[in-house]
């Protein structure tokens, strides 16, 4: 089904869009270069306190009470319970047993009956780690999903994939690095998540040119290109849509400990959708893609698919 009455000539604004993907991934690469991702606790190491309170509190008056005190910095949320509350700071002057007790003091004075549950330090050995395993996550979905659909498909759309899969993570990096936003484990979960999300929007796009280049044995490949990206348009938009509906109700109201989570989400969803439009089906077409190329692909498919 087509959202449109008439079809929109994608194809015509491909120059275009190729040009704000170059200044997108450039842009990106400077600040992400220039400024570096402002890395949460998570990957910097640092302490990390459980308080209980004899009565639900809002994390709002926690954080003004250790501000007051010279704990600025510290994040402070919900842990299980509207009256358990955890606690991590950076790195400080003061470690170990004397940062617990001239927090808990900070706490007990505004009320004497908060309890210190557990108190643990994470060194920054422990946080290099844990980055360099959600880069290596990262770089093996990638490789993972281009792997699949050149052998599912066909090299060019491969090329074209891979390219778009690499263009979203990127322009997430790219824009938490210039608005120097806070990157926990959370929003590393969400870039995950937008790969996979961003790659079913083009797997379902190059299945539909797939199908036409049978169909539509008269008109050229780029017809067919337009065509199958207007037949996918309005599921696409649709499934983006509802998407966000969820993850800006997540933005808003998820407080401060899913902000980064809801907002890497919420950038990847719409750079994902336009990715997976003008990026991955555009680049195929540019490196050469022709119905020949793609013939052989799907008649070695079903002679594969036939086999016992």
């Amino acid at each position: 089904m087509q959202l449109f009455s008439s079809p929109i000539d994608f194809l015509k604004y491909r120059k275009l869009t190729a040009l704000v993907s170059v200044i997108l991934i450039v842009g990106s690469c400077f600040f992400l270069f220039a400024r570096g991702l402002n890395f949460s606790l998570d990957f910097t190491g640092g302490t990390v306190i459980e308080v209980a309170y004899p009565e639900p509190v809002q994390v709002a008056n926690v954080r003004e009470v250790l501000a007051q005190a010279g704990f600025g910095d510290a994040v402070v949320q919900h842990y299980g319970s509207t009256q358990s509350v955890l606690i991590r700071l950076a790195p400080q002057e003061t470690q170990g047993v004397a940062l617990n007790q001239a927090l808990l003091a900070a706490l007990q004075a505004e009320n004497p009956a908060v309890v210190l549950k557990r108190a643990d330090e994470v060194g920054a050995q422990i946080g290099k780690e844990m980055a360099e395993q959600g880069a290596l996550a990262i770089l093996i979905a990638l490789i993972g999903t281009a792997i699949y659909i050149a052998v599912r498909y066909e090299y060019r759309f491969a090329i074209g994939a891979a390219v778009a899969l690499m263009h979203d993570p990127l322009v997430i990096l790219g824009i938490f690095a210039m608005l120097q936003i806070e990157f926990d484990l959370p929003a590393l979960a969400a870039i995950l998540a937008i790969i996979g999300y961003s790659l079913n929007d083009t797997i379902v796009v190059f299945d539909r040119i797939k199908e036409n280049f049978l169909k539509m044995r008269k008109n050229t490949t780029e017809e067919i290109v337009n065509a199958s990206l207007n037949q996918t348009l309005s599921r696409t938009l649709m499934t983006s849509f509802l998407t966000l509906l969820v993850v800006i109700a997540l933005l808003l109201f998820g407080g401060s400990s899913l902000f980064g989570f809801s907002l890497a989400l919420t950038i990847g969803i719409i750079v994902g959708t336009y990715s997976s439009i003008y990026i991955a089906s555009s680049l195929s077409l540019a490196l050469g893609l022709s119905r020949k190329d793609l013939i052989k692909v799907i008649e070695k498919n079903a002679v594969e698919d036939e086999r016992p």
